[in-house]
């Protein structure tokens, strides 16, 4: 293939996520400007449980690439059959594994609000939100986990354009729950809920009954087989839901780390809350908001490192090395492009994106004064985000995942630690942005090394 064969792949299966991952991310720039239109307090109710809501995102997200990068390898080279024997003990794996998320989330519900430093007149909603987005959190896993497999089969559209329908009809219900039933902060989670839900089902649908290389259904025209003809099941393919060993004990080593990541990622995020929260309701509600208007930044970087993650773990698969560099070199500076863009936007428009997700001017003027800080990092964080997707492509998880607590923890909550009482708000998203420079330039120098592909 020639580079700009391999750019025009690395684009096409880009795209569709990318629409996906914005789509999310106008979700909830959306869902953060009616609550917010509520006042801070409501603003305030979420954003002390937001960060917990992203590490209970995270654990999921974990458990399914534990799975899903395991098909893509077998899919790259060319094994349908054991690829639908991982997907089979992934959706026994998966439920149990949210179902465990749920429960979690329900026993810490009550207090968690007060342990973030909330107070009474926001803990009261912070906690019904949080136990309401507990409940939804299998549809969240399966949806996540039958996209995941998708993709890496290298069928990018159906999940981005459930992706996109999910957050069209979160809006609707949304607006429903939230104005129409009066339910408020509430309102917010139950629309989101619902969503989940329904693009679930929808999600698994497509999977286990459209799907040609993964349905589990009797008949499977496996588009891609060696013979490119229709073929009657096999033995294999009605094999046992039941866990075995070697599948569940290659997605712990895969996911693990990455869900080891994710909690301790997550509860730097949480520290981060409680760095925040004693600056007061209006820093809390800005806080909250600028990262969803900054989160339209970085998810096409998202969006193209999911499209890396397909490419690299099935060129693994197929045991082309060359190829795989290339694809991935490729991918981390289209990824750095775009990302400088999208940063260079939110640095000229961020009164005005600040303006749609509050009413209230304090909360505007230091939003827009944190999300001009944060617009300097969005090229090494778009590195960050891309090569990290490489790296799971590869199935190399745990350095990357030491890599990004040591900088996460050493360096942004220290730094923010020091610069909050000092500077406010404005030292937290100095400290932030001064990290996540530092996090792409360590994986850069780590992708540059080509450690990753010959592990």
């Amino acid at each position: 293939m020639t580079q700009s064969e391999k750019l025009r792949l690395i684009v096409s299966l880009s795209v569709p996520s990318i629409l996906a991952q914005l789509s999310a991310t106008v979700m909830f720039f959306i869902d953060a400007a009616m609550v917010g239109h509520l006042g801070a307090q409501a603003s305030a109710s979420i954003g002390l449980v937001e960060t917990s809501g992203w590490l209970m995102g995270g654990l999921a997200s974990a458990a399914n690439m534990g799975f899903s990068v395991q098909v893509a390898h077998f899919i790259g080279a060319n094994d349908f059959g054991k690829a639908r024997r991982v997907l089979r003990q992934s959706l026994v794996c998966c439920t149990a594994w949210a179902l465990l998320i749920t429960l979690t989330a329900l026993a810490v519900a009550p207090a968690l609000p007060y342990w973030m430093g909330g107070t009474e007149e926001t803990a009261h909603d912070a906690s019904l939100y949080f136990a309401v987005i507990g409940v939804f959190g299998l549809f969240f896993q399966m949806a996540g986990l039958a996209g995941s497999m998708l993709k890496c089969s290298g069928n990018m559209k159906v999940p981005s354009m459930l992706n996109i329908a999910m957050c069209v009809m979160d809006v609707a219900f949304n607006y429903f729950f939230i104005y129409i039933m009066e339910l408020g902060v509430v309102g917010a989670a139950l629309g989101t809920g619902l969503a989940e839900l329904i693009t679930a089902a929808l999600m698994m649908w497509f999977l286990i009954v459209r799907s040609p290389m993964l349905r589990l259904m009797a008949r499977s025209t496996a588009a891609g087989h060696p013979d490119g003809e229709a073929r009657e099941t096999t033995d294999d393919e009605v094999r046992s839901f039941r866990p075995t060993a070697d599948v569940v004990t290659t997605a712990v080593k895969i996911g693990a780390p990455m869900g080891l990541q994710h909690m301790l990622m997550g509860g730097a995020q949480v520290v981060s809350t409680l760095i925040v929260a004693p600056l007061g309701t209006v820093a809390i509600a800005a806080h909250s908001l600028a990262i969803t208007v900054e989160s339209l930044c970085y998810m096409p970087g998202y969006g193209i490192a999911e499209a890396a993650t397909t490419l690299v773990g099935q060129g693994i698969g197929a045991g082309q090395k060359r190829l795989t560099q290339s694809f991935a070199h490729l991918s981390v500076a289209l990824g750095i492009a775009v990302m400088t863009l999208m940063g260079m936007l939110m640095w000229v428009f961020a009164p005005e994106l600040m303006a749609v997700m509050s009413p209230v001017e304090a909360i505007t003027e230091i939003g827009t004064e944190v999300l001009r800080i944060e617009a300097w990092a969005e090229p090494m964080f778009a590195a960050a985000i891309v090569v990290n997707g490489v790296f799971i492509g590869a199935g190399d998880t745990l350095k990357p995942a030491l890599m990004s607590l040591s900088s996460m923890w050493l360096v942004r909550l220290t730094m923010a630690a020091y610069m909050a009482p000092r500077y406010g708000l404005r030292g937290v998203w100095i400290a932030m942005a001064v990290e996540l420079s530092f996090r792409g330039a360590l994986f850069l120098a780590r992708l540059a090394r080509g450690r990753w592909i010959t592990r």
